[in-house]
């Protein structure tokens, strides 16, 4: 599944393309994409006709596109967002007016920029685990920016549950420490729980840890606090490594808007490294089930305590 840094660059990739367009024509061609929406394919397409959009937002693994506010939309000042969540295939492409259908192709917009003019914004997804939805907006309970690419202190209701993640101004590592540290749960599971801290998946997690020195299985509530600090800064130094590198890419589905891929997977220490060397001592990483996944760990570097 795309994490931060994968959906990150596609909110970069879209935003001088969608933040200030005017939504002209939408065509669902396969209403599974419309999981999360409450209506229907005709009431999604009506709804977005006509509309502006005026921000590209993420918070951890969620994208969503604010609108700008209509008298008729029933929301009030904050308004509505188309909100995306990419699952475990989905793209987000930027193609020309009229490109042929993409392979998998859900849901294509057609808008119009004030300064690139006429574009197509489709969404593809291989296993149809992704979805978009129209979602209006709710305050955000702390007043900061709901989230990177908007100033307004709002978040789709889709989206309010979600913590913010390691790279966002109003993310507090104070409370995430107190949180992590009454956990009796394994520190990656912590890690994992988007209710908690957003946008780290399989891959960060087994990275950042690799990286502090940390076994995956470490209750929580064992880490000091010196070392959960240690931690989040591994979390984050791994995180923008990965997005200055575009993402990681291991096969075609996890791409740009452009449809590139990004070449983090060769910066990978621990994760999809069972059986090689640790790049640190040379002793073999592990691969071991976790939670319908796996964890890659070095158990010399990365000890458990008993």
């Amino acid at each position: 599944m795309p994490e931060l840094p994968e959906v990150e660059v596609v909110r970069a990739g879209l935003a001088p393309a969608v933040v200030g367009a005017r939504i002209a024509q939408v065509t669902v061609a396969d209403e599974r994409a419309l999981t999360r929406h409450a209506g229907d394919a005709a009431s999604f397409e009506e709804a977005l006709r006509g509309r502006a959009i005026t921000a590209a937002a993420r918070r951890g693994k969620f994208l969503w596109l604010p609108l700008e506010v209509t008298s008729n939309d029933g929301h009030g000042d904050l308004g509505e967002a188309i909100v995306g969540h990419l699952g475990m295939s989905g793209q987000l492409l930027l193609r020309a007016p009229g490109a042929a259908t993409e392979r998998h192709e859900r849901v294509r917009i057609d808008i119009e920029h004030p300064v690139h003019g006429e574009l197509a914004l489709v969404f593809a997804d291989q296993r149809t685990f992704g979805s978009l939805a129209i979602d209006h907006l709710v305050p955000s309970p702390d007043s900061a920016p709901g989230g990177w690419g908007t100033d307004a202190p709002a978040t789709p209701s889709q989206v309010a549950h979600i913590a913010r993640d390691p790279l966002d101004d109003a993310f507090s590592d104070a409370r995430f420490s107190r949180t992590a540290r009454a956990k009796g749960s394994a520190v990656k599971r912590v890690l994992l729980d988007q209710t908690v801290v957003s946008g780290i998946g399989n891959i960060y997690a087994d990275e950042a840890l690799w990286a502090a020195r940390i076994h995956p299985e470490t209750p929580a509530s064992d880490l000091s606090a010196r070392a959960v600090s240690r931690l989040l800064a591994e979390v984050r130094a791994v995180l923008l490594k990965a997005l200055a590198e575009g993402g990681t890419s291991f096969d075609a589905q996890y791409v740009n808007v452009n449809g590139q891929a990004g070449y983090f997977a060769h910066s990978l220490n621990a994760y999809g490294g069972g059986g090689q060397p640790c790049p640190r001592c040379g002793r073999p990483i592990v691969r071991e089930q976790f939670m319908n996944r796996s964890s890659h760990f070095c158990p010399h570097c990365q000890r458990l305590s008993r």
